[in-house]
């Protein structure tokens, strides 16, 4: 009975002494893993690329399906512009800033924003798409008119 309580008396007070430490920031190896800054390859697809574009179409198609109006559909992409490539420096994660005419299936045209940004697929694995479609942002993420999707 002894030992248990020897035990159970030195379990205590490191528990007691972990607990009192102050929280200590990260180490310099946990804060450049990436061997001082993350790397980038700065490789993403150009903007009339059709993965992307397709990807954009579906994505919608779900929202729409999901919440809002489940006959709408993106019907074709027009004229496609990039609008900036990497505005915010080398230092930021790589982004591509376009814009594509858009046909509904309802017969309206409008005009989507979306960037292609490295590393914000799944896992962090590939290029990720953000977009938004004018008129149809219903819940007003990149509010005013889609601006909030531009740089």
């Amino acid at each position: 009975m002894k030992i248990y309580s020897r035990v159970a008396l030195w379990a205590l007070a490191f528990l007691a002494t972990t607990v009192a430490l102050p929280a200590q920031s990260a180490s310099w190896l946990e804060m450049n893993f990436g061997l001082i800054s993350p790397r980038y390859d700065s490789w993403l697809p150009a903007c009339d690329n059709p993965l992307v574009l397709g990807k954009i179409n579906f994505k919608f198609w779900a929202k729409e399906v999901r919440f809002w109006d489940p006959r709408l559909r993106i019907a074709g992409f027009g004229q496609v512009q990039e609008i900036a490539y990497r505005p915010w420096g080398e230092g930021a994660i790589p982004r591509r800033f376009c814009q594509v005419r858009t046909l509904m299936n309802d017969g309206t045209e409008t005009v989507t924003n979306y960037s292609i940004i490295e590393d914000q697929g799944f896992a962090g694995a590939t290029w990720g798409v953000e977009w938004c479609v004018q008129g149809y942002d219903r819940n007003l993420a990149y509010s005013p008119h889609c601006k909030m999707a531009l740089p």
